[in-house]
């Protein structure tokens, strides 16, 4: 019979082997956490440049006349905004309603040049009137208008923003 200081200390070979299988599903989920992680990182960066280009179209759109300098009165379309004649003529904000940047160009700066990496892209824009009234303040119908811009990611993902126009 050994005495307790004669005892061998250690591990056996069954705890060894437990303690092999805990720290290797361990091991492995982690792993697959940061596989699903990295493998959705991506979209992220799709839908932030998407959202930049909505944003930046919308800002362009609101920045143009409600009106014809020339005329009283909205007619529209008074010059229907096409790819061609984007930074050469002369828009109000409805006319706009309609228009598209397809793919194979997909988004293209306001002369007309596609922007390198966002040719999987595609945008399109809405310009629709409407009335407001909240409370005490109403501006009527005509002197108002809404403006959706939705941008579609190469993996078809729509990413909308709208912007509101009055005549003021």
């Amino acid at each position: 019979m050994l005495k307790n200081s004669q005892r061998q200390q250690g591990a056996s070979l069954v705890e060894l082997i437990l303690f092999i299988v805990i720290i290797s599903i361990a091991l492995g989920g982690i792993l697959l956490v940061m596989d699903n992680v990295t493998r959705n990182s991506a979209d992220t960066l799709l839908r932030k440049q998407a959202l930049a280009v909505a944003e930046s179209l919308l800002e362009e759109i609101e920045l143009q006349d409600f009106i014809s300098a020339s005329s009283a009165s909205a007619t529209c379309p008074h010059n229907q905004v096409t790819a061609a004649n984007r930074a050469s003529g002369y828009h109000i904000v409805c006319d706009y309603n309609g228009f598209t940047m397809p793919m194979p160009t997909g988004i293209t700066d306001v002369n007309g040049n596609a922007v390198p990496g966002l040719g999987s892209y595609t945008a399109t824009v809405a310009v629709g009137g409407l009335a407001l009234s909240s409370g005490a303040v109403t501006i009527p119908a005509g002197s108002a208008v809404q403006i959706t811009v939705t941008v579609r990611d190469p993996q078809n993902n729509p990413v909308q923003v709208s912007g509101y126009r009055t005549a003021y």
